[in-house]
């Protein structure tokens, strides 16, 4: 560390017409090499109408009473490209998830860098930062807003980890609605009996595991026989399978054991004796040459036709998953049983994301508290006008 000088700073007038009073001082930096050097900032505080002299020799050594105590430490002057291309993509290729990585590169690609690009780590306001936000309000919904500020602020969270900044200028930035930019479809157990009824195998067995265990599609691609025990009915999940390659869960909390219903036993049994290859390491869904299933073929040769003959709404991988955390609410579940059978870190996410009211639901829950309000008044079209009357 260099030694910390003591300044008073500059303080002079900038303007013809409009005068201000401008401050000028010295700050040590981290160069982009790493090294240690001092840059010459400077900040205009106010008009000279509205500002006296005394008053802004006071604002200015409010501004340097940090830095003459030493309780700013030196931050880093590389540019915002620099550090995602050089210290934080490096990092979240080898630590995240393929899917994961994958959506912040597009994000990071079309969105966050055209923006804050060539712009200094350490000279991103929180204003910049709200800026951005409300530019791309009106072209995008409020979910995707969203997922680009929370990009933003991860990069910026690693660079205050790593020491290149003092603070997150990202934290506390709003986006005004997160509504998701396609309605989630959830499957009512008729609906799901019906497809089930016209899907071929290995298909409808897949789906059906899916429904019944709320297994991620890439965790069900990588089960193995290994992982699985029929006689006790459980299922343990170890591994997944994203992007082409096999790998470990998405979280920690996502790699779990869990209980498989007496129906999902029957499923599994079946599928195991129709199969030919069952040997321990053998994957439970895979091609004739042991490789694993692919879901976008599935979902777009299968699963959507199917749907289109049976009318039901276009469905996906991730809406069973969806479907199969409705149907734990429904009955009547504990949140923290249904976020350690889904795997999530946080049961905010099991309740506000993934737990959906079905319609049927809704209608019975309306029903018994008209029933607790006013036990006395027959339920028919009859009596409505008596019921209105109790009411009012």
């Amino acid at each position: 560390m260099a030694q910390r000088r003591y300044q008073r700073g500059h303080l002079f007038v900038r303007g013809k017409r409009r005068k201000n009073w401008v401050a000028r001082w010295w700050e040590n930096v981290i160069r982009p090499d790493g090294t240690l050097g001092r840059v010459q900032r400077s900040e205009v505080l106010g008009p000279v109408s509205e500002l006296s002299k005394r008053e802004a020799r006071k604002l200015l050594e409010a501004r340097l009473r940090p830095l003459n105590q030493g309780r700013c430490r030196p931050q880093s002057i590389v540019t915002f490209e620099r550090f995602v291309q050089d210290k934080w993509l490096p990092v979240v290729e080898s630590t995240q998830h393929p899917g994961s990585a994958r959506t912040y590169a597009s994000k990071l690609r079309c969105h966050v860098l055209p923006a804050f690009r060539h712009k200094p780590l350490n000279q991103i306001s929180r204003y910049d930062v709200q800026l951005f936000l409300a530019e791309k309000q009106a072209r995008y919904s409020g979910a995707h807003i969203h997922g680009m500020r929370a990009l933003l602020s991860k990069i910026l969270a690693g660079a205050v980890e790593w020491g290149f900044i003092e603070e997150n200028p990202a934290r506390g930035s709003r986006v005004r609605n997160r509504a998701p930019v396609r309605p989630r479809h959830i499957l009512n157990p008729t609906q799901v009996q019906s497809l089930a009824v016209s899907l071929p195998e290995p298909c409808r067995t897949l789906v059906l595991l899916a429904l019944l265990t709320g297994l991620r599609i890439g965790e069900l691609l990588a089960l193995r026989w290994e992982r699985i025990d029929l006689l006790r009915g459980a299922i343990e999940v170890r591994e997944t399978f994203s992007e082409g390659r096999f790998g470990p869960p998405k979280t920690k909390s996502s790699e779990r054991r869990l209980a498989l219903s007496a129906t999902g036993r029957r499923i599994l049994e079946a599928h195991r004796t129709r199969c030919g290859q069952t040997e321990p390491n053998d994957l439970v869904f895979a091609t004739r040459r042991q490789t694993p299933l692919n879901p976008k073929n599935l979902l777009r040769r299968v699963l959507r036709p199917a749907c289109d003959r049976l009318g039901l709404p276009p469905v996906t991988w991730h809406g069973f998953r969806h479907t199969h955390a409705t149907l734990l609410s429904e009955v009547g579940a504990a949140p923290r049983v249904a976020q350690e059978i889904l795997g999530h870190s946080d049961v905010g996410m099991t309740l506000n994301v993934y737990t959906h009211v079905l319609p049927e639901a809704q209608r019975d829950a309306v029903e018994k508290v008209g029933d607790v309000l006013f036990p006395n008044v027959p339920n028919s079209a009859a009596t409505g006008q008596n019921a209105e009357r109790l009411v009012h």
